[in-house]
């Protein structure tokens, strides 16, 4: 009998060693979904010459548009980064986001936004490598805008301007996190 005691009360000194206090001692668990690495994919005639990253982590868009016409790549439009302010929400036709994280290396977002406008706008918050973005049109021209691979940190720049009014088929921004997480928002207006 005194054995059976003697059990009993080693296993609630175990329990007890182990189990939390109460609930609010107990961790919040993240789950953290892992996108798999794959191939970094330019096609032919893609402006930028220089070695871009092999491997990078795909984010796929939320939409998926289709664009029918062949793919024409224009001339590469040299970035400059100056923050400016957002048009009225009344001006703004779409507008997504996406968040990554420095694990995670070179990502390449891609947004679904076939969707007409003069403006494409990026808003940053946090700090991130920029390498390149590539603005898609319904007519198969696919507009490259080079960021040079250079750091920009939290702030809303304009990313491209067509002020004759174009569909805008899809925009895909490579990018990587400079800080523990950076968000991407970008906004089309009219």
């Amino acid at each position: 009998m005194q054995r059976l005691m003697a059990r009993v009360f080693a296993c609630i000194v175990v329990i007890a060693l182990f189990a939390p206090a109460d609930a609010s001692a107990q961790r919040r668990r993240a789950v953290r979904v892992r996108h798999p690495r794959a191939a970094l994919v330019v096609h032919a005639g893609h402006p930028i010459r220089r070695a871009l990253p092999a491997t990078v982590v795909v984010h796929p868009a939320r939409k998926v548009v289709l664009v029918k016409a062949p793919l024409v790549f224009l001339p590469a439009v040299m970035w400059t980064a100056a923050v400016v302010t957002l048009p009225a929400r009344e001006h703004l036709f779409w507008q997504d986001s996406e968040t990554i994280e420095s694990d995670d290396g070179w990502v390449d977002t891609n947004y679904g936004v076939d969707a007409k406008g003069n403006a494409l706008f990026l808003e940053l918050t946090g700090m991130a490598d920029l390498n390149f973005a590539e603005v898609t049109f319904a007519n198969g021209n696919v507009q490259v805008v080079e960021f040079n691979e250079k750091s920009h940190q939290t702030g809303l720049y304009k990313l491209l301007d067509f002020a004759d009014g174009r569909q805008v088929m899809t925009v895909r921004i490579l990018a990587l996190s400079k800080s523990d997480e950076t968000k991407f928002a970008v906004f089309l207006s009219k």
